[in-house]
Order: structure tokens, then sequence, then C-alpha cells
């Protein structure tokens, strides 16, 4: 009868034991996974420029590029914006703050790897540049 109380004893011991087994001390438990890091965030769509009759251009899209000595700078492509429309002006990154020409014109130089380019002429209606003529 004695064995009989041992052998109770010894499964119930060795379940316990076994249900131990499954965890382990918060000191060697594994760190969480960090969160994937975002790459970059795109600055902000930005006012550049605002003319008298209310039409606004700005700076949208923007990319990193180095130039050549591996400095990094940051061109923006932009946008016309009226009170019914946005334009944008395709092809054209720059780091400058476009002029205005006339009424219907304004200008910048386009930029690549961080040098300036030809200056542009960029038509406030229809978003389209044009190099300017030297």
């Amino acid at each position: 009868m004695r064995r009989k109380h041992r052998i109770p004893r010894l499964s119930s011991l060795l379940i316990l034991a076994a249900l131990g087994c499954d965890k382990e001390p918060p000191a060697q438990k594994q760190p969480a996974a960090a969160p994937e890091a975002a790459g970059p965030a795109s600055p902000a769509d930005s006012l550049v420029l605002r003319l008298p009759n209310g039409t606004e251009v700005w700076y949208t899209l923007a990319r990193e590029e180095r130039d050549a000595t591996g400095t990094s700078c940051v061109e923006r492509t932009l946008e016309i914006r009226t009170l019914s429309a946005k334009i944008p002006v395709p092809l054209l990154y720059t780091r400058d703050v476009p002029r205005l020409v006339n009424d219907s014109t304004v200008s910048a130089r386009i930029w690549n790897r961080c040098v300036p380019g030809d200056e542009y002429r960029i038509n406030l209606l229809t978003g389209q540049p044009v190099r300017a003529s030297k």
C-alpha cells in the first residue's frame, strides 16, 4: 500500500515540474520584436509663393539626392493651386523659390543631384515648364 501512495505523489510532482518547465523566467524571455522603422518621412506640402490673384505655388513631392561629394539635399516638385484646380508641374525638381515673371508665368531652375541647372518658365494655367532661352 505504501507504493500506491508514492506513485501518485511522484506522478503529481512530475506533472507539477513539467508544468513549471514550460515557462521561462522573466529575465530569460526574448525581447519583443521592435516594430519596423518607417522610411524617411516625406516633407509636408508647403506654400512657396502666393500671387496677387490668389493663385498659389506649393512644394509637393520630394526626393533626396546627393552631390558628387556625397552631401545630401532635398529637391521638390511644384504644384499650382487655384480655387478650382491643382496643377502639378511635371518633371521639374527644384530647390529654388519660384519667382513671379508676369501674371501667367513663374520661373525656377531645375535641380539634379543638388546642382542647379537651366531656368524654366512655368505656365500658371497649364503647369507646363519651358526652358528659358539663354
